[in-house]
């Protein structure tokens, strides 16, 4: 069904690196690139689906040390800083632009926050025509002692492997996982439901991550981002967990919208979970439509010329201040 290329990255820390470019085919010129979130992996065939179905070429990419692209001697998702993840991006995008005139990226959470500040750095070489982002990971959803904590990791031990001792919750994964709440399969060992542990070295990654994107990035290229309409904190299940962001804080991800450059678009999906294409039904098919509805507008625009522009096919939505910081 996918046809999978392995990306051998230069060594880290810990030793041999490789990412997993996984592909389905369209016969198109058009091409998107799928980034997952932390405790992730690519297995939402339905997003594929729903692209190939479209005529774009789909491509997902499981990050270094996540999914099929672990390997035994590493710590799952652990990195020093989220720049090291460009290589395997790089080279995806490479591989992708070989064969194709138009690469949007879709990404969600932890890749939502990855994705812009890569697409910042690459600014100016039409290498992508706009970016989506599902529910990123823009900020913290904690209480301000753990936001201090998180920020004071400054010192040595934020160079260090060792897991920060906070509590693991199984409630995001029982949402989703047909064998307790949910109506996805996907595979436990490669996406637990308890998430990863948590490493001082990968939060101080984030936190630096997040306080650039803060600062105000200059992404030249139209952005989408979508979040749930509602946040919601529950240690155990609840039924409401299925219908709102129970991870991140959708008012968060509104806050920093506009700080991803001076094109962006945001969208608020009422029962949106998390992972907002993972959510029921009725309501990720709203997702798919407004991402059919902004790429017509965005992407086609620039695909068919100025003149369409000029004739109003815009949307409306957040426009961003340029920032540079």
């Amino acid at each position: 069904m996918y046809e999978t290329t392995v990306l051998t990255m230069p060594p880290d820390f810990e030793g041999d690196v490789v990412a997993t470019l996984l592909s389905r085919r369209a016969g198109s010129r058009r091409a998107v690139l799928y980034l997952h979130g932390f405790t992730d992996y690519f297995f939402q065939d339905h997003l594929a689906d729903h692209y190939v179905d479209g005529g774009v070429d789909f491509y997902a990419l499981d990050l270094r040390k996540y999914g099929r692209s672990l390997l035994p001697h590493q710590t799952a998702g652990l990195v020093r800083s989220v720049t090291e993840y460009f290589p395997e991006i790089d080279e995806a995008v490479r591989i992708i632009r070989q064969d194709h005139d138009e690469l949007t990226i879709n990404a969600h959470s932890t890749g939502g926050l990855i994705a812009p500040l890569w697409a910042d750095r690459v600014r100016g070489r039409g290498l992508v025509q706009g970016l989506v982002l599902n529910s990123p990971f823009f900020d913290l959803n904690v209480s301000f002692p753990l936001r201090l904590a998180a920020d004071l990791l400054k010192t040595p031990l934020s160079y260090t492997s060792r897991p920060l001792p906070v509590g693991v919750s199984t409630t995001y994964g029982q949402s989703l996982h047909r064998d307790h709440h949910g109506e996805w399969d996907y595979d436990l060992e490669l996406k637990p439901l308890g998430g990863f542990f948590v490493h001082s070295m990968w939060l101080a990654a984030i936190r630096r991550a997040q306080r650039r994107l803060h600062a105000g990035l200059s992404v030249d290229v139209p952005v989408l981002i979508l979040s749930s309409a509602a946040g919601l904190r529950v240690r155990d299940f609840v039924p409401e967990a299925q219908s709102a962001d129970i991870v991140l804080d959708p008012r968060q991800i509104a806050r920093w919208a506009t700080s991803v450059g001076p094109h962006v678009t945001c969208v608020r999906i009422t029962g949106g979970i998390h992972d907002l294409v993972l959510s029921s039904e009725p309501v990720r098919k709203q997702v798919f439509a407004e991402i059919d509805r902004w790429t017509a507008a965005y992407i086609g625009a620039v695909r068919r010329g100025p003149a369409h522009v000029a004739d109003g096919v815009r949307p409306h939505g957040y426009q961003g201040k340029e920032n540079n910081p």
